[in-house]
């Protein structure tokens, strides 16, 4: 394949709107014709810190303009593959409407949009936004049928009620697992002290959640901890920024240091991309009033993109 990089404007990273890598917009949610669809859910009520994660998809989408580069795909010479080339239509649907204060009202307007990206045959991407907008999320694929859920945290979320909370940041594991059509979690890099008990972990490894620190992870290696996800399973994966080490994503509202570096969950995402299909995603708690330099808005575009590569390369693999 040829790249065009002497034909047609040369739109600069710094020119122009920032959709998520300068993709089209698409504002009605019912004309979505994409293989791929962005939604922005700029909700953090349900934080129980540092609050911020509202313009985290709109950092998230700014950092992403520094890989729109070209026409034709991102060649990787290690991979010896072009990835995410003209055949993948990925689009930018916007944000799901907020309404200030409001958890439920908020929460539905974001179910409706990834409902709208699944009616359309579309892999839906939404990016929080604090953990809590996976609740929505996972609510949207209750027509959709089984599902396993990647985790990939510092913290378990799997909190069930506090003081009357439901659906805040700590408790959308223990959401998903409530839900039928929930296989299982497999939870990646959880560490150090949590805002979950003992008994929440104890409840969750009864509900089917397969838990896993950083350390753990190191010891087995990409492709073992890959493994651990059942074969044959389709595959929503959820990405919390905190999940990395802070001291290369310091922009989140909850950092716990000890965590994953970029290649390592790469890795393993590459290998969850070949082995299974993955049916959704959602990356959360970028907060980048707190990331000094962009380094954290930068990582979750580099990641998105490069897992959103993998997957439909695998895909087309696999044809």
């Amino acid at each position: 394949m040829t790249n065009t990089y002497d034909t047609g404007r040369l739109n600069l990273p710094f020119v122009g709107i920032s959709t998520f890598g300068k993709r089209p917009y698409i504002a009605d949610w019912d004309a979505i014709e994409a293989d791929i669809a962005i939604l922005g859910a700029p909700f953090d009520f349900g934080t129980q810190f540092r609050a911020g994660a509202r313009f985290g998809p709109r950092a998230v989408r700014e950092a992403s303009t520094l890989f729109s580069f070209g026409h034709a795909g991102a060649y990787d010479h290690e991979d010896d593959v072009t990835y995410m080339g003209p055949d993948v239509r990925m689009v930018d649907i916007g944000d799901a409407d907020i309404v200030h204060t409001d958890t439920e009202t908020s929460h539905a307007n974001i179910e409706k949009g990834v409902r709208a990206i699944l009616k359309a045959g579309a892999l839906p991407v939404t990016i929080g936004g604090d953990h809590s907008i996976n609740i929505p999320c996972i609510r949207a694929f209750d027509d959709q049928g089984p599902i396993h859920i990647l985790q990939i945290d510092a913290h378990l979320d799997f909190v069930d009620i506090r003081h009357g909370v439901r659906h805040g940041h700590g408790n959308p594991m223990r959401r998903a697992a409530e839900k039928d059509y929930v296989t299982g979690i497999t939870a990646l890099g959880i560490r150090n002290v949590s805002s979950t008990t003992k008994e929440g972990y104890d409840a969750a490894r009864s509900m089917g959640d397969d838990i896993l620190s950083v350390r753990q992870v190191r010891k087995l290696g990409p492709d073992a901890t890959a493994a651990r996800i059942p074969a044959g399973a389709r595959v929503y994966v959820t990405i919390d920024i905190d999940g990395f080490c802070p001291s290369i994503a310091p922009g989140t509202g909850t950092p716990s240091h000890g965590g994953f570096l970029y290649y390592e969950v790469l890795e393993i995402l590459q290998n969850v991309a070949n082995t299974h299909d993955i049916v959704g995603i959602d990356l959360v708690e970028v907060a980048p009033d707190y990331d000094r330099d962009g380094t954290t808005a930068i990582l979750a575009a580099q990641v998105l993109l490069n897992f959103l590569g993998f997957i439909f390369h695998a895909r087309k693999s696999r044809a």
